[in-house]
């Protein structure tokens, strides 16, 4: 089967512009211009950090209801403290505030399953195999939509990381990601590039849409925001990320982020440059690989940036909250854009630090990069 989702644009003046390609890149690039050690706590006692409270995690206990399904692990379930503290100040922590990661507030999720690792390329060849879908990005945009623009101009592409020779200014992201025709989750770095070989990386270049396609096929869903945390936490009460309070415990690389100067040189001192194989790296409390770096990941919910405020003030407990009706950028009124998480390999505290864990991306639904992917999710009923 193919989808019938097509990739919607701004009015943008096309003279000022060099074509569909900075089209595209100026509005899909919003996402990728979110820029964005203090011990964990374990025991029932609340964890105070820069003036926010972390109240204690508490699992649920429920037992999984039979063998989880294949490449999925149990998650019990229960009520914790969902948002993150300022981080700037902290070690790793970077220079962005992140306001829409507060207030801290107390959400209960049900249990269910989840996804040990990011959907590989080999799963993703599978579903395209069975079905036939043409991801987003392999569309050829249709003239109706973009009347004033040169038929040359219409052509599929996705959105590649491209760094710079040298040091640039890091206030304007577009000298780093440049629209490619022809890249797609088969040529995640344009057409010259391959997936051959790379079966157990995660599959990237992947629009909201095609991650909600997989996940139908699979009988699964993606992830709530909450859920997402939840999971990730790993059963940790206000640490900074899914292992803990140390970024690099003893030394130890715990995540696939980015070293060496940003956006122009990195030096791969974690063993890669680019995305890595899924489950690389070390697994968190509960089992799950990369829900810090390697590749940001879609949720289910919506964005907006006062979310947790909208929570808070409808009182108590946030019970399996599904994100708000509508999506809500300031930074870009009008462009529909979804949740994201965890971070990627591009992370670093020189420009983007949400490989921390409580911290939060936003996507427009109809956008990929060489640099998103997702994880799903399966209700425990």
């Amino acid at each position: 089967m193919t989808n019938r989702s097509r990739r919607t644009f701004p009015p943008l003046p096309w003279t000022m512009l060099a074509g569909l390609s900075a089209a595209v890149a100026i509005y899909a690039l919003a996402l990728l211009a979110t820029r964005p050690t203090d011990r964990a706590v374990r025991s029932t006692r609340s964890a105070r950090t820069g003036g926010s409270v972390f109240e204690p995690t508490v699992p649920s206990g429920r037992d999984a209801p039979g063998p989880s399904p294949e490449g999925m692990v149990w998650i019990p379930g229960g009520e914790f403290s969902m948002g993150c503290d300022d981080p700037r100040g902290k070690p790793f922590g970077g220079s962005d505030p992140m306001p829409d990661t507060r207030p801290i507030h107390r959400v209960a999720v049900d249990p269910f399953w989840i996804d040990r690792t990011e959907v590989t390329n080999d799963q993703f060849a599978a579903f395209v195999a069975a079905t036939g879908y043409v991801t987003v990005a392999e569309q050829v945009p249709r003239a109706e939509d973009f009347p004033d623009a040169p038929p040359e101009n219409l052509v599929a592409g996705s959105i590649v990381f491209s760094p710079p020779d040298g040091p640039v200014r890091l206030d304007n992201h577009y000298q780093w990601w440049a629209y490619v025709p022809g890249a797609n989750w088969r040529h995640p770095s344009g057409p010259s590039s391959s997936i051959e070989g790379r079966g157990s990386e995660p599959v990237v270049q992947i629009a909201w849409d095609d991650a909600v396609a997989y996940a139908r096929w699979a009988g699964k869903r993606l992830p709530t925001e909450a859920e997402w945390e939840f999971a990730a936490r790993g059963g940790l009460t206000g640490a900074t990320y899914p292992w803990g309070a140390d970024f690099r415990p003893d030394g130890t690389v715990m995540a696939n982020t980015w070293q060496g100067r940003f956006p122009g040189e990195d030096t791969g001192e974690d063993g890669f440059r680019g995305v890595a194989p899924v489950a690389s790296f070390p697994s968190n409390g509960y089992g799950l690989h990369d829900v810090s770096g390697n590749v940001w990941e879609w949720c289910a919910d919506w964005y907006r940036p006062d979310t947790y405020a909208r929570d808070v003030a409808a009182g108590g407990v946030a019970r399996n909250p599904r994100g708000p009706v509508t999506s809500h950028d300031p930074q870009e009124p009008g462009q529909a854009k979804r949740v994201l998480r965890g971070g990627s390999f591009m992370c670093t505290d020189q420009y983007c630090s949400r490989y921390i864990v409580g911290t939060r991306g936003k996507g427009e639904i109809s956008s990929g990069a060489n640099h998103i992917g997702f994880r799903c999710v399966r209700s425990a009923d």
